[in-house]
Parts: structure tokens; C-alpha cells; sequence
């Protein structure tokens, strides 16, 4: 496991001047009534990846400071630390808080990795209430969320003047600027050898295609599996009539790893993509601008997952107390969210954090309404099991494999994962 320390307070042996915030959440037990010493010497250990981390040191700094204990930040690679911690959690280690993505929440609550967040109406009440349902899970609060995103459609006004409404109307402006050989390549969405379910699912949504039903709560329910339906083939109808043996709008030449790299070097005027793209774009001196994923025609409208970054509490932490202090009562303290921001430019779930930043920053307000159609991206376990199935499929269909005998054989297989 690579993890590097990169703060620590050097304050000691002071106890936590804690709110009330039961450690172990259990709804029988009173709230702490006097400050709880904290375990492990009032020392708290936060993971987190290595942007966060920077941004983290001052604040943690001074939660320290002020509550008279050590606080560590820990750098794990981003790619790992779901993994580790729920490794290091099932043996009783790990550190007190953790920070990832909400859709996180369904695999850590099923391997008793993170206890619920203690949260007044009041502290709800102060967030984006699309990023609270996503940190919701089985009627508990598991989480609370810093930043918000969604993919948009991130434009070249110099090739592209005017947002198309409908995918077919990017297809248009995208064949003329290649035929006037402005472009090589009409849309950068990345899609790889083995798909991309997170960038097609835009296109595959307003095609009629779900991955997921919901309950009568509105809650995800992975007995009602839609990849496989006839929904699904239909939608991965129009996909294909995209790809490399019809438009040859979706490749698989386009991936992660060049979809972004192609746009800024002028090769394609439209790109697939998250606030996270926008400071190449802006390094490369494009003039752009960012509006909603076009749906097609006809269809419903494009609607990207919405994700949430959070902070969570670790189940298995040594110091719990002080784990719920910090997420709770720090967290939520528009300075820190701001500064999260600052480090990684997303928009974030705190209202009062948002008001504060995007007079400065125009494509905060536009990547939100660019989300409006949004869905929350699922967090329950199921979800696991549609990633690979769902990629594979989708690479194969835009490679020219029949869709619906693709599409069927895919929702067998997470079919047969879920249960």
C-alpha cells in the first residue's frame, strides 16, 4: 500500500472538546454529556488523495489547534483507497476518516467500513439537497459531501459557435468541420478498448435505457435491472448507429486517456466531460464554452450521473469521537469547502461555499445546469456489477457487435453478480 504522510499537527494529550456526537451512532445510547477524551492519545487519521491532502493541512492544522489533539493526513492514491480502506477496515485498522465518491457508500455500508454522520436539520439544510439524497442510503446519512459534479458538453467557439440542441445536431457541425478539414474527429467521448459506462450514459439515458428502477421511496432497487431490457437494446440501437460501422462518431480510439488531449489540441470542437477538464482547456488557450449533453432527438434528455465527493466516518476507527466532530461540525464550514474547490475546481454541495466562488468562476453555474437533468449516480452495492459488463458492451456495440444479442448477454452476467 503507497501512502505517504504529508501533515501533522505537533499538538498532544489534550482532550477533545467534543459536541455530543456518539462515537459508535448507536441510536440507544445518550449523547456525550462532558468532552470524551478521545482514544489513541487525541491523535485523528485522515485519508484522502493527493490533491485533497494539500488543501486539507491548514484546516486540520487547526481543528488540532483547537481541540487540543494530533491530526495525521495521509496521502493514498485515489485508484487505491476505496480498496485499502475497506481491506484495512475488515481487519480492525485504517484511519478515522476517510474522503471518496458517495457511490462508495452501498460497498462500505455492506462491509461495516463506515458508521452514519450525526447531522442537524439545520447542517442539512445548508446543502445542495441533490448531494444529500446522494449520500443517503437506507434512510441514513452516511456521508458529507463537499463537491458535486457532472459531465457537460465542453464546446470550441471557434469551430462551434452555438450549442447543438440535439445530438444529431453535433453529428451535423462536426461532419461539415471535417469535411473542411477544421477537425479529424467530430465528439470526444471517451469510450476505450473496454467502454466507459460513466461518459455513455448521458446518450444511453435519453435513448430510454436505465440501469436501475426505483422504489416506491425513490430509491435505487437492483431487483428491477434494466441493462438487458428492451429499453436497453434500443438504446444501444442508436449508440451503435454512432459508431465505428455507422457514424463513426464513438470510437474506441477515444479513451481516457486522449479524449481531453484531442480537444485541446484542436482536433475535435466538442468534448464529453467534467469540471476536471477545464484547466487544460484553459491552459491550452481554447475559447470554449459549456452547456448540457445533447440529447437525441425525439428523445428524452440527456441526463449525466450527478457524483458527490464526501467525508466519511470510519466504523472501525480508533478515535470516533473526534471522527464525527470533525466531519460533522468542521466540514461544514464553507472556508473548507472552498478551499477543497480552489484545489480541484468542482462545484461545491455547501450553498454558502457555492455563493462564495461563483462570481469568479463562470463554469461552476454552467456545469450545475448542465446537470439539472441529472441522476444520481446509484451508491448501492449492486452497482458494482454493471461497471465491466455494462463497458464491455458498449466498446463492442461501437466496435459493430449486434446490440442485442450484446446487450442481453451483459445483463445475464450482472444479473447473475447481483444475485
Amino acid at each position: 500500500m503507497r501512502i505517504r504522510t504529508t501533515g501533522v499537527v505537533a499538538v498532544l494529550g489534550l482532550a477533545l472538546a467534543a459536541s455530543g456526537c456518539g462515537g459508535d451512532n448507536k441510536s440507544d445510547e445518550p449523547a456525550a454529556s462532558a468532552s470524551p477524551k478521545a482514544a489513541a492519545g487525541g491523535k485523528l487519521v485522515i485519508w484522502a488523495d493527493d490533491k485533497r491532502t494539500e488543501a486539507l493541512k491548514p484546516f486540520t492544522e487547526q481543528f488540532g489547534q483547537e481541540n487540543g489533539v494530533t491530526v495525521e493526513v495521509q496521502a493514498v492514491p485515489n485508484e487505491d483507497l476505496q480498496n485499502n480502506f475497506v481491506t484495512v477496515s475488515s481487519q480492525g485498522g485504517g484511519p478515522d476518516v476517510v474522503i471518496g465518491a458517495h457511490d462508495w457508500i452501498g460497498n462500505l455500508v455492506q462491509n461495516g467500513a463506515i458508521d452514519p454522520v450525526q447531522l442537524s436539520d439545520e447542517q442539512k439544510a445548508a446543502f445542495n439537497e441533490t448531494a444529500i439524497k446522494a449520500v443517503t442510503f437506507n434512510g441514513q446519512i452516511y456521508g458529507v459531501p463537499y463537491a458535486q459534479e457532472n459531465l457537460a458538453l465542453i464546446r470550441n467557439t471557434d469551430l462551434a459557435p452555438e450549442a447543438p440542441k440535439t445530438i444529431e445536431d453535433l453529428v451535423a457541425t462536426g461532419k461539415q468541420l471535417k469535411a473542411q478539414k477544421k477537425v479529424t474527429e467530430t465528439l470526444c467521448l471517451q469510450v476505450g478498448q473496454k467502454g466507459d459506462a460513466y461518459h455513455i450514459y448521458p446518450l444511453y439515458a435519453s435513448a430510454g435505457g436505465y440501469l436501475f428502477g426505483t422504489t416506491a421511496n425513490g430509491d435505487y432497487d437492483p431487483k428491477d435491472l434494466g441493462v438487458g431490457k428492451p429499453e436497453s437494446i434500443a438504446a444501444f440501437k442508436k449508440i451503435a448507429a454512432l459508431g465505428e460501422k455507422g457514424e463513426g462518431v464513438l470510437k474506441r480510439s477515444i479513451a481516457d486517456t486522449n479524449s481531453t488531449a484531442t480537444f485541446t489540441g484542436k482536433k475535435c470542437a466538442f468534448l464529453v466531460s467534467g469540471p476536471w477538464a477545464t484547466a487544460d482547456v484553459k491552459k491550452a488557450g481554447i475559447k470554449y464554452d459549456i452547456s448540457a449533453v445533447p440529447g437525441f432527438a425525439g428523445g428524452k434528455p440527456a441526463a449525466p450521473f450527478v457524483g458527490v465527493q464526501s467525508f466519511y466516518v470510519a466504523a472501525k476507527g480508533k478515535n470516533k469521537a473526534l471522527a464525527q466532530e470533525f466531519v460533522a461540525n468542521h466540514v461544514t464550514k464553507p472556508e473548507l469547502a472552498v478551499a477543497l474547490y480552489q484545489a480541484d475546481p468542482r462545484p461545491p454541495a455547501l450553498t454558502a461555499a457555492l455563493d462564495q466562488v461563483k462570481g469568479s468562476d463562470p463554469d461552476l453555474a454552467k456545469f450545475v445546469e448542465a446537470g439539472k437533468n441529472g441522476q444520481v449516480l446509484p451508491a448501492i452495492p449492486a452497482m458494482a456489477a454493471i461497471w465491466d459488463p455494462f463497458g464491455k458492451a458498449e466498446a463492442a456495440v461501437i466496435g459493430g457487435a449486434d446490440p442485442a444479442s450484446t446487450v442481453t448477454a451483459a445483463g445475464k452476467t450482472i444479473a447473475g453478480s447481483i444475485k
